[in-house]
């Protein structure tokens, strides 16, 4: 049964694996003004957390954690955990991958933001990303008005995934998500949000977004970029961006993310 705190309109969604410390330095990361509740769906650890070490280090809510029976892969824990959500009456849904960090008040500033702007159903925010020892690489930057990050979402995805805070009320209308893009779910997500809501970043980095060399979208990156030229094919029509985006991702295919990052770091800061 989920446990949640008085008055709150706010729960994130994590999926996590095998790596119970860095995902007490994300719990232990959020500092709010506002209640804030978490929902962790374990997939699979070989050693599980403790919900009630984990509640320990989380200071603005309740911690929730269920166990899926086995590694099935982010795609599926995360639909586990909407499915979860979808019958509670939180008003916003946030999303987090557990080895990256909130800045503070992270969620109150984008609760704050949607409810003075009622027509904008999802936010994300821009990054500061760091490599698996927290240093500093480069702030990643991505469009904030509607109508550039919908023609932009041909590129790439124009919201990072561990940066979004949703309306609950969009899954009636775009599902949960698309477990046939195994390593670009999120990206098809968000592309299918931008179709029917508005949506908009808010100019300010606020977490810290890790780049492992060892993570899922490093390992899996030439699949990675197969499924997110697959959305593009999906939704295209003739036109620039979709034409541009299929041009500019196909070569992605050959380039390591290691020298991706390598060439944001040099810069700094980066705009999508």
């Amino acid at each position: 049964m989920i446990k949640k705190s008085v008055d709150c309109n706010i729960i994130v969604l994590m999926s996590h694996y095998n790596d119970n410390d860095r995902l007490i330095k994300c719990l232990s990361s959020f500092r709010e003004e506002i209640a804030v509740d978490v929902l962790i769906v374990d997939d699979g650890s070989v050693i599980k957390p403790s919900e009630e070490e984990l509640q320990l280090y989380f200071k603005v809510g309740k911690v929730n954690l269920v166990q899926m029976k086995q590694n099935s892969g982010c795609g599926k824990a995360r639909n586990h955990g909407l499915e979860i959500i979808s019958q509670l009456d939180y008003k916003y849904i946030g999303t987090m991958d557990s080895d990256d960090l909130n800045k503070e008040n992270r969620f109150t500033k984008q609760y704050r933001y949607l409810e003075e702007n009622n027509d904008v159903k999802l936010l994300g925010s821009w990054c500061d990303c760091i490599d698996e020892n927290g240093m500093f690489l480069f702030t990643q930057k991505y469009p904030v008005s509607y109508k550039s990050i919908k023609n932009k979402m041909f590129l790439n995805s124009m919201v990072a995934h561990p940066t979004m805070l949703f309306h609950s009320s969009i899954l009636s209308k775009i599902g949960f998500f698309q477990e046939k893009y195994k390593i670009a779910e999120d990206y098809a997500f968000v592309f299918k949000a931008s179709k029917h809501f508005k949506i908009e970043n808010y100019p300010e980095a606020l977490i810290y977004y890790t780049i492992n060399n060892k993570g899922y979208s490093s390992v899996f990156r030439k699949r990675q970029v197969k499924d997110r030229i697959q959305i593009i094919k999906d939704n295209f029509y003739f036109g620039f961006y979709p034409i541009y985006g299929l041009l500019r991702n196909i070569p992605l295919l050959f380039i390591s993310r290691n020298l991706l990052t390598s060439i944001k770091k040099i810069k700094g800061s980066v705009l999508q």
